[in-house]
């Protein structure tokens, strides 16, 4: 078999089951272990999967550029978004993490909300800005220009001083197997500091990102309350999340 003959059939194995067991591709295929491996990490390089122990699961499109991701499941974002906004009451210190479908959120929010937003997104803040009663702590830090948002040492200084009533932390993939994860190794900390601090922590997640995996790890399904996620999300993934502790919110 051809190499690009065994590429396309991972590919189309990974869309029909999403994930891609490298001894079973091996035997259906009748080549060795270590060549479907070889495959798999060449289709990585390129940007078509997710490398995992044993084999390879969906790259999430929620890692491409910030600018990009504005125009992936839009609609999702908004019913997330709303959701989201549902949750919060008047007099809560409510995190709002930085990312497209935190935007969503921040447009959400009623304007007669009388709170206070921390938020390390400059979008986010300007969203706010249109609610007259929500006071808006922006966490200082470099920015990271691919999610405009910051990061660093200082950030995290900063967020130490906080303890939210509510958080909303942004991923890029829920899996099952390999938890709530992210593209960069300083987002992911953030997201898990401020999960840590939180009294109560809500995963964002428009349907791409479900039952997909990144790089980093922010945190097991244990560590949090729930996902919020809209109807119609893969249903055997969300089950398995669901059974690992988190309230499934799902929106229509």
């Amino acid at each position: 078999m051809l190499v690009e003959e065994r590429k396309s059939r991972l590919l189309a194995l990974l869309a029909e089951t999403g994930r891609v067991v490298a001894r079973d591709a091996s035997e259906a295929m009748g080549v060795s272990e270590d060549t479907i491996r070889r495959d798999l990490r060449e289709m990585a390089k390129e940007g078509l999967l997710k490398r995992v122990h044993g084999g390879a699961m969906p790259l999430s499109p929620a890692t491409a550029p910030f600018a990009h991701r504005r125009n992936i499941a839009d609609d999702d974002k908004g019913r997330v978004g709303k959701a989201a906004a549902d949750l919060v009451e008047n007099g809560q210190l409510i995190f709002l993490d930085g990312g497209t479908t935190a935007i969503a959120v921040a447009q959400a929010l009623p304007e007669t909300l009388s709170a206070t937003v921390i938020t390390h997104s400059p979008n986010v803040a300007v969203e706010l800005m249109r609610c007259p009663n929500i006071e808006i702590e922006i966490v200082g830090g470099r920015l990271f220009r691919h999610s405009v948002v910051t990061t660093g040492a200082a950030t995290m200084s900063w967020l130490s001083r906080f303890r939210p009533d509510i958080a909303f932390i942004g991923a890029t993939g829920l899996h099952p197997d390999h938890g709530i994860t992210t593209g960069d190794s300083e987002e992911a900390e953030v997201k898990r500091a401020v999960i840590g601090h939180s009294g109560a922590s809500y995963i964002l997640a428009s349907r791409e990102k479900i039952g997909a995996v990144s790089s980093f790890v922010i945190a097991g399904f244990s560590e949090i309350d729930g996902v919020i996620t809209v109807a119609g999300a893969e249903k055997a993934t969300l089950e398995a999340i669901r059974a690992a502790g988190p309230q499934i919110i799902e929106t229509v």
